[in-house]
């Protein structure tokens, strides 16, 4: 039996963490970023460099950033490693973005945490105002949280997710013995360039000094930027298709069984519960770096930390099915790069006639792109607007996704949950028709939390 006051000790550091977050969200959001490092490493250097206390494998590209860095963790955690693991976007709760040995951050240290930082996260704050600059922002906060949460815990290694772009992104004070790249394409230009080149460039800023580089297949041009800050670093270099790669990818009950060659050795027949190509790739990347981590590339992983590593990954929000009867599917592309790997992964791995597809997207991204690639899949498109102050209008996306579909094939549903409604109820007037929640990150987690409380899941 639970004791009344252990349940309410659990809302009450529920109560303490949501204001953590509600202080946090006071603060600059994240879809205007600082491209600043100063006042991120003041914060540091005041609270004693929690960024230097473990060892960082550093993370940055345009997609499977944190499919990468769950799956990376994972292998690590089955070495025998205790992890510290910072991703974003959360999909529902906040604390999902720090997680300790696989969970996510109890709600009593992320408190604890904050109120111990909090007065020099004032002393920073009040510097930079002096300055006459913005104080810290939500990111920039949140990253100096995450070091003292993983120092405090403590753990052997941080799996460090970049917010956006890499150079200037908060994550980089901290040092990556390696630095991961999944694949680099257009996205954020506004804010890291219009080229690939420039957003290549932008990201290489990761590598520090004779580092591991472990990288997804690239364009052209990003291989180059990468290969010159490699030369320039005299850091080591392994890409996707030369030093390691999938061999093979086969459609599995629940995912998909894969063999991989790494840079230290072969591993064959491991189920990834994960769906699409693109996740076998991003399995690659992972056991490379952590082969590059552990052994310096050197040495081949444990069968069984494959194996559990992999078998344990989990990627939410990424081709996740969160209901039956009818199917429905969320996934978190939102750029025209994602939306082609989800449209792959929809005809190689599932078995549906038709879909509909439930698009809101946020308003700095490539509608126009993304609607294209999912039209070609023949789909329907239910339009809706995410849950966010910078989401796009629906009926505005509406007249994008028109133009790649056909009026015929479109109709705008203002809020989630109807949509939802009538999507799921079109779904479930034919057999083998599905749903497929996709556009925005924010979208897919308020279709979450909804499939949670309606019980979508559950037999």
């Amino acid at each position: 039996m639970t004791d009344a006051s252990d349940d309410y000790d659990a809302a009450e550091a529920r109560d303490e963490a949501d204001a953590v977050y509600a202080s946090l969200l006071a603060r600059v959001g994240e879809g205007s970023p600082q491209p600043r490092l100063a006042p991120t490493r003041r914060a540091v250097e005041l609270l004693g460099d929690p960024h230097r206390a473990a060892p960082v494998i550093h993370i940055t590209g345009t997609n499977g950033k944190t499919s990468t860095s769950r799956m990376i963790e994972s292998l690590l955690r089955a070495s025998g490693l205790r992890t510290g693991l910072l991703s974003s976007p959360h999909l529902e709760r906040f604390t999902e973005r720090i997680r300790v040995d696989g969970e996510p951050i109890t709600d009593e240290a992320v408190a604890r945490n904050w109120d111990e930082i909090l007065p020099f996260i004032g002393i920073v704050d009040a510097e930079l105002e002096a300055a006459g600059d913005e104080p810290l922002t939500f990111f920039e906060a949140l990253t100096v949280l995450a070091f003292a949460c993983f120092a405090d815990a403590p753990v052997d290694v941080v799996v460090l997710e970049v917010g956006m772009g890499g150079e200037w992104d908060s994550t980089n004070v901290a040092d990556g013995q390696v630095a991961v790249f999944t694949p680099i394409d257009l996205d954020h230009q506004a804010r890291l360039g219009s080229t690939i080149t420039a957003i290549a460039r932008t990201k290489s800023g990761i590598i520090k000094p004779a580092a591991s580089i472990v990288t997804a297949a690239q364009p052209d041009d990003a291989l180059r930027v990468l290969e010159e800050a490699a030369n320039l670093t005299e850091s080591t270099l392994a890409v996707e298709g030369d030093a390691f790669q999938v061999l093979e990818s086969r459609v599995a009950v629940g995912g998909q069984l894969v063999t991989i060659r790494g840079l230290a050795g072969e591993y064959r027949d491991i189920a990834l519960p994960l769906f699409g190509r693109h996740q076998a790739e991003n399995a690659a990347v992972a056991i490379a770096a952590v082969e590059a981590f552990i052994g310096g590339g050197a040495v081949r992983l444990a069968d069984e930390v494959v194996e559990t590593g992999l078998g344990a990954a989990t990627s939410p929000g990424r081709l996740q099915p969160i209901g039956a009867d009818p199917a429905v599917i969320v996934d978190a592309a939102h750029n025209p790069h994602g939306a082609e790997s989800l449209v792959a992964a929809l005809d190689e791995y599932f078995d549906f006639d038709e879909i509909v597809f439930v698009f809101g997207v946020l308003a700095d991204k490539d509608v126009d792109g993304i609607a294209r690639v999912l039209a070609r899949s023949g789909g329907r498109f239910v339009v809706t607007t995410p849950d966010s102050e910078r989401a796009r209008g629906a009926a505005e996306v509406a007249g994008i996704v028109s133009a790649a579909a056909g009026a015929d094939r479109v109709d705008v549903v203002e809020r989630l949950d109807d949509a939802l409604d009538e999507a799921r109820a079109w779904a479930a007037d034919a057999e083998k028709r599905a749903v497929v929640v996709t556009g925005s990150i924010a979208l897919v987690g308020e279709t979450m939390a909804i499939a949670a409380d309606r019980g979508w899941g559950r037999a």
